[in-house]
């Protein structure tokens, strides 16, 4: 069947900013169908109000609009562009949700547009749960004992009738959002309170607990012909009971019998039958009892997912790319596999290798949050790894996950050395789980005895206590003696590093002594090609993987490359931002006549897509790791500047062992990170800083923190993400908080500076070619200093900012890019206090505004400092002194995850929350800071009732914000305390209870019962009270919009009086770049 010719123009909908449960993975679908679909000649337009995306580039869509995803934004684009039809399968649950709600008000019928990819019927009977379990009847399928219901009576009742434990899922969320097990009816009806508060239509589904079952899913297509193909299978490793997206996984299935896997083959295809997909991609999940051999379905997607990443790069079957096309009626059997160029997209994957991926989490950064999994999804990023068999996969994926492990190693034994009670925690859904199996198989505990008390399959048991006995044969060998060769070829074949094979054989032996014992013996890894055919047929795409095999398939060429590192796994501080910049820096070195050749090991992101670089390389972003590809290809040189932290912590030991890196040269990076050395370069060139130095004992910090006075911000050395930068506020916080701070970067000095209370704080992205420097866009921060810039909004143009200091900051930053002879980006941050400006930190690197600023100026920062790099003057480029005053104003505002957390303070600090960030943009502040609060899930009310309350210093400008609300016409509703303040300027308030007082009303009973639209509330002290704290997480839980400082009210306020006055439109990013 060929493509349609009734349809000319596809509209799309992104999804939105990172958050848990929703990563980049719908950046590298959205991007893939873009290319697919206007490949054919389709007219894309683009919704999407993440600017770190690939996907939001000019270059990507025809159209593309950088809006806040909700049905009024999609029905005024349909209304000004006329798709002829709209594809939501490629955007995540947002956009499945917006186009069920957009086609809930007619507006499709309306202007003919017709919805592609999943029919709304299809999108219901998938996630409504009633109709889900219907059409499972009608497939033959079972599924588990449930109920859906939409009070809390209801599900009081359904729960005597299932038993406890009972799993509560709610519908229409993503990521498993406001679920979870309920052991007794207490958790039953606080779960169940957030579960349908998280809901689209406010209910949820009562299920039967599978806790300890085995859970699979299956990647399935289906076409318009009815030819289904199986594109990968995945196990968890972990068993029920603990979101997929937080298990580690396996693919394929290793634990399945044939008999198993064909009936789980045969139950997919007979639901995607039922449930009616039939142009695109789903995800079917299974729960498989391994007593009784009972196989239920539990769920699946109508859309590319999460897992439909992950089998793409896991397989090299490009699953978005191909769900685009069948969205557009191609059958399968027409559409070529662009690997093997002879196989239809209808030949199934087969894979004669191993992948693992395993989640990364972000605990620390939420004191107060248990480390303990569920089924609601808590993970903030995941690394992937592909080995020759699962021990191999499994250690290589260890160390890709960055969290200071080299592999199943004794380190990761120390992460959990305290637990005493062993057998009594291993039951426990432990973030630490995986480690804990170690220890516990270091202390001899028979395999069968923790397979019982983990419920993991003792097959998988089984591999984890291969690697433990190949640990204690090497342990055993004489140390006064090189390793035996054969033994030494075994452990690399189970994935052992050179670092974790030195650490056991004692302190004398270093990684780089490993190295060369392996290296003199012949002990190389050799490049496996990922081929979708297990080489039955010749692959065109260069993706490989090491393993430590015989036979080599990389494709060393003769033409002059250059290696990129990119960032690795998502974490909060470091993410898709640095991604975006390493794609772009791909298609910069590309353009310059180079082989480009990617290295990183996230299955989510554009840059591990098999067409973006010339070679991709899926492997662990390591010294050794990286130095056996650089011995392999010889390039010209390493770009490690735009990948974040993890490349930049590479560069040293990777200049030491010979790699020539292109761009910022190693020593100017270290002056910028070495205090001592930056301030000596600053007073250099007369340039303020606050004062600081730095102290590698608790007694120097107290020295030094006198010495400088009290608030001190406290830092430590190399970490992204303001990781355990703190406050503090006197001697009795010091102490604690610099032990953080050497924890968090052992080995470093911890930095300790004067605060700057009350001060402004600017960010600027500088280029520089070592002569010339082009300053490429100034933020302003909408929140002052204190506030990490990653959580802070931040405006381009500055939107308070007089010139004359403007101007001063840019130069100010020609002089620090010219000093450290900068050859790319450098960031600044610096903040303002009346006149007087200071440097507070500087980052000759890609920072995470580069993709924001970029999409703001209409200049390609990260691919112009790519070809600096690459020895391309700004001359050259037609860049000159500084990007253009832009008619328009952009707004960043970061997305944070604290609904995932409950009870978790939401108040901001210097250490990095979020996990994502979104844009406003549109022709005043205004109008742009309000885009960005709704784009953020900040729905800003224009009317209706608002709870303020602030601590005694805060109550006179908290009243001015009082009687700017009640000029527009809201409601106050506020405590004693601050109704008193308000009264006494004349302001009239409703009184409600203090928590503490233990009476109705109070602020929380008001929420409940969706009488407060907006709550404006600051802390009462530097120790956030426990009353304050409930009031806060009850309304991220209720999804009202929280203000928590003084500058973020008064941009509220003041977008909110400016949207009751005046209506909103939507314009494409290339119309501002026109």
């Amino acid at each position: 069947m060929p493509k349609r010719t009734d349809i000319h123009k596809i509209m799309i909908i992104g999804s939105g900013p990172i958050i848990i449960g929703q990563a980049c993975e719908f950046d590298y679908s959205g991007t893939q169908a873009c290319k697919s679909l206007r490949e054919e000649g389709y007219e894309v337009v683009l919704i999407n109000s993440n600017p770190a995306t690939i996907m939001t580039d000019p270059e990507t869509a025809d159209r593309t609009y950088v809006e806040p995803i909700t049905p009024e934004a999609v029905i005024k684009i349909i209304e000004k562009e006329r798709p002829d039809a709209l594809l939501p399968t490629l955007g995540g649950q947002t956009a499945l949700n917006t186009a069920l709600e957009v086609a809930a008000t007619g507006a499709l019928e309306k202007y003919g547009v017709e919805l592609i990819g999943a029919k709304v019927d299809v999108i219901k009977r998938a996630e409504d749960r009633i109709l889900f379990k219907e059409a499972m009847v009608d497939a033959k399928v079972e599924c588990l004992r449930s109920k859906l219901v939409s009070t809390l009576e209801e599900a009081q009742e359904v729960a005597k009738e299932i038993g406890f434990p009972v799993i509560v899922r709610p519908s229409f969320t993503l990521g498993g959002t406001g679920g979870g097990t309920a052991m007794n009816m207490e958790e039953l009806l606080h779960i169940a309170r957030g579960g349908l508060a998280a809901s689209l239509n406010h209910t949820v589904l009562l299920e039967e607990s599978i806790l300890g079952w085995k859970e699979f899913e299956l990647e399935v297509m289906r076409d318009r012909k009815d030819n289904c193909v199986i594109v990968c299978s995945i196990e968890n490793v972990d068993p029920m009971g603990i979101h997929t997206g937080d298990s580690v996984t396996v693919a394929p299935a290793q634990t399945l019998t044939d008999r198993e896997y064909q009936l789980m083959r045969d139950a997919a295809i007979r639901v995607m039958r039922v449930i009616g997909v039939e142009t695109g991609g789903s995800n079917v999940q299974f729960a498989l009892n391994p007593q009784t051999g009972r196989m239920v379905v539990i769920e699946m997607n109508p859309r590319v997912s999460r897992s439909s990443a992950l089998a793409s790069k896991a397989t090299g079957f490009p699953i978005a790319k191909i769900a685009a096309k069948l969205a557009v009626g191609y059958t399968l059997d027409e559409i070529p596999n662009d690997i093997t160029r002879e196989t239809p997209a209808c030949f199934e994957p087969t894979l004669d290798y191993c992948v693992i991926k395993f989640p990364r989490f972000a605990f620390e950064k939420f004191p107060g949050a248990e480390a303990i999994l569920g089924v609601s999804m808590k993970s903030v990023g995941e690394t992937m790894a592909i080995g020759s068999n699962f021990k191999e996969a499994y250690q290589k994926a260890l160390r890709g996950l960055e969290i200071g492990v080299d592999g199943y190693d004794l380190k990761l034994e120390a992460k959990v050395a305290s637990v005493e009670d062993v057998e009594g925690e291993l039951p426990k859904r432990r973030v630490d789980r995986h480690f804990l199996i170690k220890r516990a198989l270091k202390m001899g505990i028979p395999p069968a005895r923790v397979a019982e008390l983990t419920t993991f399959d003792p097959w998988f048991i089984d591999q984890f206590a291969q690697i433990v006995e190949m640990e204690h044969k090497l342990v055993a060998q004489a140390k006064d003696r090189p390793l035996p060769l054969d033994l030494l070829r075994e452990a690399k074949r189970m994935g052992f590093s050179d670092r974790q094979l030195a650490a056991l054989r004692g302190r004398e032996v270093k990684e780089t002594d490993l190295r060369e014992q392996r290296k003199a013996a012949g002990i190389k890894p050799v490049y496996r090609l990922v081929d979708t055919c297990a080489g039955e047929f010749e692959a065109y795409t260069p993706y490989f993987y090491s393993s430590y095999q015989t036979l080599d398939q990389s494709r060393v060429t003769q033409r002059k490359k250059v290696i990129i590192l990119s960032s690795g796994p998502n974490r909060i501080g470091q993410g898709i931002e640095f991604d975006y910049c390493c794609v772009h820096t791909v298609q910069a070195v590309r353009e310059l006549g180079y082989e480009a050749i990617m290295v990183n090991s996230n299955p989510e992101t554009v840059s591990t897509d098999y067409d973006t670089s010339d070679k991709l390389y899926f492997e662990p972003l390591t010294f050794e790791d990286v130095m056996n590809i650089y011995e392999n290809e010889q390039p010209e040189g390493i770009i490690v500047q735009m990948g974040g932290q993890t490349p930049l912590n590479l560069s040293v030991p990777l200049l030491k062992a010979g790699c020539k890196i292109l761009g910022t040269a190693p020593d100017s990076i270290d002056i910028a990170e070495d205090r001592k050395r930056c301030r000596a370069l600053l007073d250099q060139l007369g340039i303020r800083q606050p004062e600081s130095d730095t102290c590698t004992s608790l007694d120097e910090a107290a020295v030094v923190a006198r010495r400088i006075g009290y608030p001190v911000m406290i830092r430590p050395s190399y970490v992204l993400g303001g990781r355990a930068m703190m406050v503090a506020y006197g001697d009795h916080e010091l102490g604690p908080f610099v032990q953080a701070a050497f924890n968090a970067s052992p080995g470093f000095p911890v930095l300790i500076d004067r605060y700057l209370e009350r001060a402004t704080e600017v960010d600027v992205d500088v280029l520089c070619d070592g002569k010339d420097v082009y300053i490429g866009g100034v933020m302003q921060h909408v929140e002052q200093a204190g506030i990490h810039s990653g959580d802070s909004a931040c405006a381009i143009p500055p939107h308070t900012l007089p010139k004359h200091i403007v101007d001063q900051i840019k130069v100010s930053c020609r002089k620090m890019a010219l000093a450290l002879d900068v050859r790319g980006l450098l960031n600044v941050q610096m903040a303002v206090k009346g006149e007087d400006i200071y440097v507070i930190e500087i980052n000759p690197r890609a920072s995470r505004t580069v993709p924001f600023v970029s999409k703001a100026t209409g200049v390609p920062l990260a691919r112009m400092a790519a070809k600096i790099a690459m020895g391309k003057t700004l001359a050259e480029l037609g860049l000159k002194g500084e990007a253009r005053d832009v008619p328009w104003c952009a707004v960043k505002e970061a997305v944070l995850p604290f609904n995932r957390f409950p009870g978790v303070d939401p108040i901001l600090g210097p250490e990095m929350k979020s996990t994502g960030e979104v844009m406003g943009l549109d022709l005043c502040f205004e109008l742009a800071y309000w885009k960005s609060q709704i784009a953020a899930g900040q729905k800003l009310p224009l009317k209706g009732r608002v709870f303020v309350s602030a601590r005694d210093s805060d109550k006179p400008w908290m009243v001015e914000i009082g009687q700017k609300l009640v000029g527009l016409g809201f409601t106050l509703v506020a405590t004693a305390g601050t109704a008193d303040a308000l009264q006494k300027a004349g302001i009239g308030a409703e009184v409600v209870h203090k928590l503490v007082e233990h009476e109705s009303p109070n602020v929380i009973d008001l929420i409940k019962q969706s009488q407060i639209q907006l709550v404006i509330n600051t802390p009462s002290s530097l120790v956030a009270r426990a009353d304050e704290i409930k009031i806060r997480s009850e309304a991220i839980t209720r999804g009202v919009p929280i203000v928590t400082t003084q500058d973020g009210a008064y941009a509220t306020v003041g977008a909110i009086a400016y949207v009751q006055k005046n209506d909103w439109t939507v314009r494409p990013l290339q119309d501002y770049k026109a």
